[in-house]
């Protein structure tokens, strides 16, 4: 072979040595073609809203799809499991006692009409304004047609958020959409963080949980006393008591499991600040106590 011949094999070589030199870094590097804010908070949670609502493929990243599987988020859409909410009445009239209509339908457009009985019943309906104030946890009743009614009153103006949350044919589901009280909205800024709160009833609830990080279940415990005296709540939707936590900001719905003895097991996808609401019965009363929880 001719020294001419040999150096232009051996440039050659260095050409395909290099090539597969920099597909192989680019494989092995996680972080190359990642977005900058997948490594913050608003990062974290495009993450937990993706994988919360779409299956995880082979190609998709193992630690993503690995949180949205153990830790879901709901209430982030309108429609989720071939199930949309229908708001028939989205508009409403400050401080006045009004009729709130709602149907599930499902992929045809049709009237979903059969539910399972969570938490003793077939449907729970939240309604939250978006500064997480003026929160209302109700239990709409079902026409011969299928459309949910309830009365609302809202004492405020402003944008809130209405979560449909049911389970149908085995399937937990919770569906959100929008309403709007007519009138100037004073919003409000989130309470700090605080280890006790005062009920809508007057009583001291206290709240013990500890440092909670982001993807790690959290054992919350409620104490609840009234003029000083330790209140054992009365059985409440077959549980001590019914706790709602909203993520700060796009107000996703975290699934709560009640444990017994004023406990609650909770996993925060994200970091962040949520909004806890405790809702217990005493004296055959339902009364509403609200925390703000960090996470980080």
């Amino acid at each position: 072979m001719t020294v001419p011949a040999k150096l232009a094999g051996f440039a050659a070589t260095l050409v395909l040595l290099f090539g597969a030199g920099a597909l192989a870094g680019g494989l092995i590097d996680p972080d190359r073609d990642e977005p900058a804010a997948a490594h913050g908070a608003a990062g974290s949670e495009e993450i937990a809203h993706v994988t919360a609502s779409t299956p995880a493929h082979s190609g998709s990243r193992p630690d993503a799809a690995h949180a949205g599987a153990a830790h879901p988020v709901r209430g982030l859409a309108v429609a989720e499991n071939g199930l949309r909410l229908v708001v028939a009445t989205p508009d409403l009239r400050r401080d006045q006692s009004q009729t709130l209509r709602f149907r599930v339908a499902d992929e045809h457009g049709d009237t979903v009409r059969d539910f399972d009985v969570e938490h003793t019943k077939r449907m729970h309906l939240i309604v939250a304004r978006r500064d997480l104030t003026g929160f209302q946890h109700l239990h709409p009743r079902q026409d011969a047609d299928g459309v949910w009614t309830t009365t609302l009153r809202m004492a405020a103006a402003g944008s809130y958020r209405v979560f449909a949350d049911f389970a149908h044919r085995g399937e937990p589901t919770t569906l959100a959409g929008d309403l709007r009280v007519d009138g100037a909205a004073d919003l409000r800024a989130l309470p700090a963080p605080a280890a006790t709160a005062v009920s809508d009833g007057g009583y001291d609830v206290r709240l013990d949980a500890g440092r909670i990080r982001p993807g790690r279940e959290a054992d919350l415990r409620f104490t609840v006393t009234k003029d000083g005296r330790t209140v054992h709540p009365e059985p409440y939707l077959g549980a001590g008591g019914h706790l709602v936590a909203l993520r700060e900001g796009d107000l996703a719905f975290l699934h709560v499991h009640p444990v017994g003895d004023g406990r609650f097991a909770a996993t925060f996808p994200t970091e962040g600040r949520y909004r806890l609401f405790l809702q217990f019965k005493d004296a055959g009363r339902v009364h509403t106590v609200a925390f703000t929880q960090e996470v980080r």
